[in-house]
C-alpha cells in the first residue's frame, strides 16, 4: 500500500520503465462491485493498475456528509484482495507480469499546509449537480488532476453513474492537455435495478424498496424514446418524473434529458441523449442516468 505521492510516482515510473501500460482507478473507498468492475476493466486493458482510496474533503459542501461518508479501508483492502485478478497474482511482487497497487494518501499529503489552488471547469460544472452543489466539481477536478499528475498513469477508469463528473474530467483533460485516456465503464446495478452506490447503505428498508423507481423511470424514458419514437424531451421528462413520484418518499432534485457531451437540456431528442436524475429519499441523495444511442 502506497501512502505518499512520491511512492506513487516511483511505482508508476518503475512500471513504465518495464514498458507497461498503467491504469488508474480513483475512488473514495467504501468499495462495492461497481468499483471492482473498474479494477477489472483496468486489469484487462492495462499491465498495471493503481487504485486510489481518498475521501476528498474539497468536494463536500459545508452541509454535506464528509464526516458521515463511510470509511471502510480494511474492508476495501479485503475486497481488492478477493478479486479474481489479485488471486491470480496481479499484485506487486506476484509471479505474473501485472501489478495492482493501492494508493491511500492522508489529507495532508494531498492538501499540504498553504495549499491554495483549485480547478474550475466552465459551464458543464455549473448545471445539474453543480447547481445544487456549487463547489463540488471544483473539488473533484482539483483532486483528480492532482492524482493524474502524481501518478502519470496512462488510462483512468470511471463509472458511468457519475456521468457529469466524467464529462467534467474529459473537458479538463482536453483543455489542459493532460496526457491520459479517460474510459467510462457501465453502471453496475443491484438485481432489482438500483445503481450500486456507497450511499445506498443509508437507506431505510422502506426507502430501499422505493429507490428502485429510479431505474424504472429511466427504463420508461428509454421505452418512450426507442420503442415509441417520442422525440419531445419535455414529454419524456414529465413521464419520468411522474414515475418517480409514485414512490411516496421520493423528492426530485432534477430530471434532465440532455446532450451527452455538453449536458445542455434538449428540446428535441436527437442522436445520443442522456437522461440524468437526482432524487432524495429521506436524507439520502441518489443519482442515476441512462445514455442512449439512436
Amino acid at each position: 500500500m502506497l501512502t505518499s505521492t512520491a511512492d506513487l510516482r516511483s511505482f508508476v515510473v518503475s512500471q513504465h520503465k518495464l514498458g507497461k501500460k498503467v491504469g488508474f482507478v480513483p475512488t473514495m473507498g467504501a468499495l462495492h462491485e461497481g468499483h471492482l468492475s473498474l479494477v477489472e476493466a483496468s486489469a484487462k486493458q492495462c499491465d498495471a493498475t493503481v487504485v486510489s482510496i481518498f475521501v476528498n474533503p474539497s468536494q463536500f459542501g459545508p452541509n454535506e456528509d464528509f464526516q458521515r461518508y463511510p470509511r471502510t479501508l480494511e474492508n476495501d483492502l479485503s475486497l481488492l484482495q478477493k478479486t479474481g485478478y489479485l488471486q491470480a497474482g496481479y499484485m506487486t511482487g506476484g509471479e505474473q507480469d501485472t501489478a495492482v497497487e493501492v494508493f491511500v494518501p492522508s489529507i495532508t499529503e494531498m492538501y499540504p499546509a498553504g495549499f491554495d489552488t483549485s480547478i474550475h471547469v466552465g459551464s458543464v460544472s455549473q448545471i445539474l449537480e453543480g447547481k445544487s452543489r456549487p463547489l463540488h466539481f471544483q473539488g473533484v477536478a482539483t483532486v483528480v488532476l492532482k492524482l493524474f499528475l502524481a501518478s502519470q498513469a496512462d488510462t483512468a477508469f470511471f463509472g458511468q453513474k457519475d456521468f457529469q463528473q466524467i464529462c467534467i474530467v474529459r473537458k479538463m483533460v482536453s483543455d489542459l492537455n493532460v496526457p491520459i485516456e479517460i474510459v467510462m465503464c457501465p453502471i453496475v446495478r443491484e438485481p432489482d435495478g438500483l445503481a450500486m452506490s456507497s450511499r445506498n447503505r443509508y437507506l431505510s428498508a422502506s426507502e430501499r424498496r422505493q429507490a428502485v423507481v429510479l431505474s424504472q423511470s429511466l427504463r420508461l424514458a428509454e421505452m418512450m424514446i426507442v420503442q415509441d419514437n417520442i422525440r419531445d424531451a419535455a414529454a419524456v421528462k414529465r413521464a419520468a418524473e411522474q414515475k418517480i413520484r409514485t414512490a411516496p418518499d421520493a423528492v426530485i432534485e432534477y430530471v434532465s434529458v440532455a446532450d451527452s457531451v455538453t449536458l445542455d437540456e434538449l428540446q428535441r431528442i436527437e442522436s445520443k441523449p442522456v437522461i440524468l436524475l437526482a432524487v432524495k429519499f429521506g436524507t439520502t441523495r441518489l443519482i442515476d442516468n441512462l445514455v442512449l444511442s439512436l
